[in-house]
């Protein structure tokens, strides 16, 4: 069975490859930074996931983006979302 680090398939796990597999296994833009230097590729995902959430609970995108705040929050946690957990402005 071929490791998942060997990107170029020559049976041997070089720098560059393990440096990579370093990189997939970052599970924070802290750790990115700490582990590279940079903040890496973490970007800010609140939007998509609103839209997944949103979705999988039956609302609709457009209307709630267009919602006061107060009834949003409430149309939120009738589907059974946390409105402290998305971003809307």
């Amino acid at each position: 069975m071929k490791d998942w680090m060997d990107l170029d398939g020559d049976g041997k796990i070089d720098s560059t490859e393990m440096m990579f597999a370093e990189e997939m296994l970052c599970t924070s833009r802290e750790e990115h930074k700490a582990l590279f230097g940079d903040a890496g590729d973490f970007g800010d995902d609140t939007k998509e996931d609103f839209e997944m959430d949103a979705m999988a609970a039956g609302l609709d995108i457009g209307e709630l983006e267009f919602m006061d705040p107060d009834t949003r929050a409430e149309v939120l946690e009738e589907a059974g979302l946390d409105p402290d957990d998305y971003d809307f402005d």
